[in-house]
């Protein structure tokens, strides 16, 4: 028989059963050499009762399948070298006592010693990244795409009409709204643990509970781009770097706008300032003066705008609405030019966003949510929309009854 030491990970989920007992593989374990595939895995129990199963033979060659030796050093084992790997990932680069508590083993000085002497200084490791990184550099040379920094995204001008429909809403704020792996706690939703739950079907719902904690694992990961390969102290500095570059920007155009202007003195820069102020001010007057023009016949509109006036002269914030006496004015359809996500959007799509006055960046949300829970259910009902969409009942059928004639979802 030939024996062979193999290095494997510990966690009996990631590997089959036992094929002799279907009870879950704990190291050292034993694989036949001549079987397979796929692998036959035995527990040392049923190997040295000698099982035997259709062309597995008790006389066949064999591995054990083990991680309990040293590969890096002495001291630590391939098992270890593997959870100290997957600590630093977890609690990222620096962390040193936090690593050392997920491992449990190893102390802290310790951890920090074996990777910067096996994974950052070593000679071999260095070697090879650096031939990895200069053959990924060598075959995008051609395909390389330089990186520019882009402005901000398009504004409309200060107290226009699109910008007091846009009142309250960032651009490109829907780019950030979404987790990764958005819908993931949707497969617990239905899920309830019982005492009169079968063995298999609780091992099954945990199973179900585990991948959702993998899920939210990577979730979590992704979030800590720089915070994995910088330490606590260093990564707080890169976020107030970051705060501090904003308000040097910031600065820098104001003082490019004193400069376009002719301003060469701090002193010039203040009364430029309060001319500036007063001009909007006056701006601000001549709008509210088109308003006033617009319902000039009516005269409850004509009373509502002086006070609102009056509350602006005396600094108040002005609290009433413009209405006439035939009722509540209908908002004009919402203009599109210029909101993120537009361009995915058919004709009709953004008929219905201009009509209910929705951003199209929350249309596809809605609409992802509702096609999900569609196929899920094999159809949707308008109370079951209400429930995933807290909006407007008004817009929420709107946009249920569109989806439900352009055949993207069925009744339930």
């Amino acid at each position: 028989m030939c024996i062979c030491f193999l290095f494997v990970l510990d966690d009996p989920s990631d590997k089959p059963p036992c094929r002799g007992c279907s009870s879950y593989l704990m190291e050292p374990y034993i694989k036949c050499a001549e079987c397979g595939p796929p692998p036959f895995f035995l527990c040392l129990q049923c190997f040295t009762r000698g099982f035997e199963y259709k062309k597995h033979q008790s006389d066949h060659t064999y591995e054990i399948m083990t991680s309990d030796f040293p590969v890096l050093d002495p001291s630590w084992t391939a098992q270890e070298e593997m959870a100290l790997l997957e600590a630093v990932m977890d609690c990222g680069f620096g962390n040193w006592q936090d690593v050392a508590n997920q491992m449990c083993t190893k102390t802290k000085e310790e951890c920090e010693k074996h990777y910067m002497k096996h994974f950052i200084n070593n000679p071999l490791f260095a070697s090879t990244l650096l031939n990895l990184k200069q053959a990924e550099e060598a075959k995008t040379a051609d395909t390389a795409i330089p990186f520019h920094s882009t402005d901000d995204p398009p504004r409309p001008t200060f107290d226009s009409l699109l910008s007091r429909d846009m009142a309250g809403y960032m651009p490109a704020r829907a780019d950030f709204i979404e987790e990764f792996d958005n819908y993931a706690e949707w497969d617990l939703r239905d899920i309830d643990f019982v005492e009169d739950d079968s063995d298999i079907l609780h091992a099954l719902k945990m199973a179900v509970v585990d991948i959702y904690h993998s899920r939210l694992k990577e979730r979590q990961r992704r979030k800590k781009r720089f915070a994995r390969i910088v330490g606590p102290v260093e990564h707080d500095k890169f976020i107030e770097s970051h705060a501090l570059e904003f308000e040097l920007r910031r600065e820098i155009k104001r003082l490019q706008e004193y400069r376009t202007a002719g301003i060469t003195n701090f002193c010039s820069a203040r009364t430029y300032d309060h001319l500036k102020k007063t001009r909007e001010e006056e701006r601000l007057k001549r709008t509210m003066l088109s308003e006033v023009l617009q319902y000039i016949q009516d005269s409850s509109a004509c009373q509502q705008w002086l006070r609102r006036q009056a509350d602006i002269d005396s600094g108040l914030s002005p609290s009433i609405p413009m209405a006439s006496n035939s009722g509540r004015r209908s908002a004009p359809p919402l203009n599109l030019t210029g909101l993120p996500g537009t361009e995915k959007l058919n004709e009709k799509e953004k008929e219905l966003c201009q009509m209910v006055r929705l951003v199209p960046g929350a249309y596809l949300e809605y609409k992802s949510a509702l096609l999900n829970e569609c196929n899920k259910q094999g159809g949707l009902r308008l109370a079951q929309a209400r429930a995933l969409i807290k909006i407007d009942v008004n817009k929420t059928r709107k946009i249920y009854d569109f989806l439900i004639r352009e055949g993207y979802i069925t009744k339930g």
